[in-house]
């Protein structure tokens, strides 16, 4: 194969005279020049560049590859390392709050072990007196069976009297140990042993155990103050929840120097419920505020309290899909305000 190339050769001025006399005329076509080239070495050339061409083209696709595969294979890991290390802050984070709950629970103990004792004790002391009466009556129906009590022995046993205090002494002790058992369901309510994942609960119901659970903590310090709306069942962890309102309870009773006031209240809208505790208490400082619910941040004494508990109520509250705000003066006492969502946002907090 060919490829021929042709120009043409017109009549130009600087030739006109030796042309004239052939009859040219500027402009006029007088032959052309024509030029042959061989196809074959421009197709040689062609191919071999084209082959270059791929050959480059798939090293750079084979290298993109690899590239690419590197880089999603770099993503993977650090994905990985990242799922790991979210899932170590999670086990922390259940841990602390773990750890915050045993220790305000421990806090607790001897305070609900004193109201756990007053009854005990007087069912005990009641339980004395019975085996007192229950011997000497005893004793006075042996003797008559063997003939040998007198009259003199049974009115000496005023049987009026040994009823009516027995009847009190049993009454007595029935509401001791109904106190006991309202203590310990409290504290099963409160802690909801059996209940760790997501329940349509009584939050009015849950913070009643709550103060229940801390009556020991707040009687000395408080009046408190109920002030309870009319709230639909809502969906929660109700132990992490009963566990904020215990952390804004114990902080309210800590926060009033003397004898103050507690005022506990909730209420719903359309699409969110709320708590809030208030205080009659010293208030927060500007320059505190700001910290409130940093972990470990506290004004305590050492030894007095951990740092963890508005960190992790704040980030209970947030779990569930809700807020928890603050507003304070300085001299005239501190209102939390928890919200949360009627509807629930089930991502799972940790228990």
């Amino acid at each position: 194969m060919m490829l021929r190339y042709m120009a043409p050769l017109p009549v130009e001025e600087s030739c006109l005279d030796c042309h004239r006399r052939q009859g040219y005329q500027v402009g006029d076509i007088r032959g052309g020049i024509s030029v042959s080239q061989r196809y074959e070495p421009i197709e040689n050339a062609m191919r071999n560049h084209t082959r270059d061409v791929l050959l480059a083209s798939s090293i750079s696709f084979v290298l993109a590859t690899l590239l690419g595969w590197l880089l999603l294979e770099l993503l993977r890991r650090r994905w990985l390392e990242l799922a790991s290390k979210v899932h170590e802050l999670e086990e922390t984070q259940s841990q602390l709050l773990q750890s915050e709950k045993m220790a305000a629970i421990g806090q607790l103990a001897a305070g609900v072990a004193h109201e756990i004792n007053n009854p005990i004790g007087f069912v005990n002391s009641n339980l004395g007196s019975l085996k007192n009466y229950t011997g000497q009556l005893i004793d006075l129906l042996e003797r008559s069976r063997k003939g040998e009590a007198s009259e003199a022995d049974f009115v000496a046993a005023d049987f009026d009297y040994l009823k009516r205090d027995i009847d009190d002494l049993l009454h007595e002790s029935r509401d001791g140990l109904e106190r006991v058992k309202k203590i310990v369901a409290d504290l099963k309510d409160f802690s909801h042993v059996d209940q760790s994942e997501w329940q349509e609960a009584d939050l009015n119901a849950g913070i009643e155990s709550t103060l229940n659970v801390v009556w020991n903590e707040l009687k000395y310090k408080a009046e408190v103050v109920r002030e309870f709306g009319d709230l639909p069942r809502i969906p929660c962890v109700a132990a992490q929840i009963n566990q904020v309102v215990m952390n804004l309870l114990v902080n309210a009773a800590h926060a009033i120097d003397g004898r103050g006031t507690i005022t506990v209240r909730t209420g719903h809208d359309t699409r969110e419920a709320w708590i809030e505790i208030a205080d009659t208490g010293r208030g927060i400082p500007a320059d505190v505020m700001q910290r409130i619910f940093e972990p470990f941040y506290t004004t305590k004494p050492v030894g007095k309290g951990t740092g963890l508990g508005l960190s992790l109520s704040y980030d209970i509250v947030k779990k569930h899909g809700g807020r928890i705000e603050v507003s304070s003066q300085v001299g005239i006492g501190t209102t939390f305000r928890v919200t949360l969502p009627l509807h629930g946002l089930p991502c799972g907090p940790s228990a």
